[in-house]
């Protein structure tokens, strides 16, 4: 198997400071990399976001904009793109580098990450701090993490300008926004309780928190020491302040076009029902109002035992992000229309994956993004290059579905030996996408396409074409790739092509 189809290895690190030294707009040696603007050229933009989206009428499996154009999702997230998210002495995030990031590698969808809680996370003994916080810091008395506490009766305004302003820059690079509203690793500390008592406990940084705020609101009345009713049900007072929430989010986003709601990153799976009524929610909040964006319900981790893709499927978001059961991180299954599917790395392996999860996503009608570690605190502030072959990857893909009628286009499996295909078999105007994860040689089934179809081999990471003589339809035909390594196969009615 060829390194874009192997797991992730070890590879160069850059660090924060080579990082924005080595390029103004703070893109370290993207002009290194195949495919990329060079010589200071501005990097290639997906086409400008346009929206809302909404599920497409007739390809449920993808999204589509005002025009009737489907839209295919695939980029890059990473957890301090809306909240700073830093020990004391990290530099503030770039948030203009990490947009000319996504944008060198063609990448046109982001997270959006929402942090509940004020300070600690249960990954390290020393403190973290998130800001802007949602609500404002003006009670009297002392919260937890020493600062003011919290007035929960008063939302921050600084955290919606701020969520706004990204939006609205994310949409100039042609990237919609998937926008988190509440965060599962803010209210528990998700199985390191009582494991190792160094670790931090987010929930003591929470406004929710009885200790962290002037109105009474106590997020724990049982005294777990963990917040995990914040995302139920069980406490009116608290959801309709997660309401009140929501509703101003809507007022503040409603009017842009590249906007998505997502609900919560990895809540428990007790919060089945909170997150439907989400859900209902914004659906009933924005049928009144100029504009309707598409909801998304994601997976959920639980220590005590994880959600399932079954409740993701029967609740009443448009899109979902599953977990790995039924094979999503290693032989995806096909998208069957039922849901716009999301797969992200983030809930298959936390950090990881490889090239050929992000075509054999592609082509089974799956829009694949990636948990990007970045220049995160965590990691030093270091960018490492061995996540390059999924960034590049996820790029190629959409360069590809730019290329096609892609509503016309859906998973055929069965058509190519290797069993990913995505296809539109026709007698006319027909494409064919095929991966192989090992190269070599491929048999097609063209049966349904009588005429000449051009073709193509592409290297799945580095994106060169290599033209091929045409090939003949109307029966079952072997292809040999001219390189060593996956390789994606892409046929099409020779009158598609310029």
């Amino acid at each position: 198997m060829s390194k874009a189809g192997r797991d992730v290895t070890a590879g160069e690190s850059t660090t924060r400071r080579e990082f924005l030294r080595r390029s103004a707009a703070g893109v370290a040696g993207m002009a290194a990399l195949p495919g990329v603007a060079r010589g200071g050229a501005k990097a290639e933009d997906p086409p400008p976001a346009a929206g809302p989206l909404k599920v497409h009428p007739t390809n449920p499996r993808l999204f589509a904009d005002p025009t009737g154009r489907a839209v295919y999702l695939t980029g890059s997230h990473t957890w301090a793109d809306l909240h700073e998210r830093a020990y004391d002495e990290t530099p503030a995030f770039e948030y203009g580098a990490w947009l000319e990031f996504l944008a060198a590698h063609h990448h046109n969808f982001m997270r959006l990450w929402a942090w509940e809680h004020a300070a600690w996370m249960q990954f390290t003994d020393r403190m973290i701090r998130y800001a802007p916080n949602r609500y404002v810091r003006t009670g009297s008395g002392k919260a937890l993490d020493g600062g003011a506490k919290f007035d929960v009766a008063k939302l921050n305004g600084a955290f919606f300008e701020r969520l706004r302003k990204r939006i609205v820059e994310a949409g100039r690079r042609g990237i919609y926004v998937a926008v988190m509203l509440f965060q599962g690793f803010s209210i528990e500390q998700k199985g390191t309780k009582g494991v190792d008592r160094r670790k931090g406990n987010p929930w003591d940084g929470h406004p929710f928190h009885r200790d962290n705020n002037v109105n009474g609101i106590d997020g724990d009345p049982g005294r777990s020491g963990e917040g995990r009713d914040v995302h139920t049900l069980k406490l009116p007072a608290v959801t309709r302040l997660q309401e009140a929430f929501v509703r101003k989010v809507i007022e503040t986003v409603n009017d842009l076009d590249n906007v998505l709601f997502e609900v919560s990153n990895e809540s428990h799976s007790d919060s089945t029902k909170w997150q439907y009524h989400v859900i209902d929610l914004i659906h009933a909040a924005e049928a009144k109002l100029p504009k309707q964006h598409p909801v998304g319900m994601t997976f959920q981790w639980d220590h005590l035992r994880n959600g399932r893709n079954a409740d993701l499927f029967a609740g009443p978001a448009e899109w979902i992000s599953p977990n790995a059961e039924g094979g999503y991180r290693d032989d995806p299954p096909a998208a069957d229309g039922r849901k716009v599917i999301v797969t992200d790395t983030d809930h298959l392996w936390g950090i990881g994956g490889n090239a050929g999860w992000v075509w054999k996503s592609f082509c089974r009608g799956l829009h694949p993004i990636f948990m990007d570690p970045y220049l995160d605190a965590r990691t030093g502030g270091t960018l490492d290059r061995k996540y390059d072959p999924i960034r590049r990857a996820m790029g190629q893909t959409l360069r590809l579905a730019e290329r096609m009628d892609l509503a016309a286009m859906t998973p055929r499996g069965e058509l190519a030996s290797s069993g990913y295909c995505l296809a539109k078999a026709a007698k006319a105007a027909a494409r064919y996408v095929a991966y192989l994860p090992k190269g070599g040689r491929c048999t097609m089934d063209l049966s349904a396409t009588p005429g000449e179809l051009a073709a193509e081999w592409i290297e799945p990471v580095g994106g060169k074409v290599h033209r091929a003589a045409t090939v003949r339809g109307g029966a079952r035909r072997a292809l040999t790739a001219p390189f060593d390594g996956d390789a994606v196969l892409h046929l099409t009615s020779a009158a598609n092509e310029p």
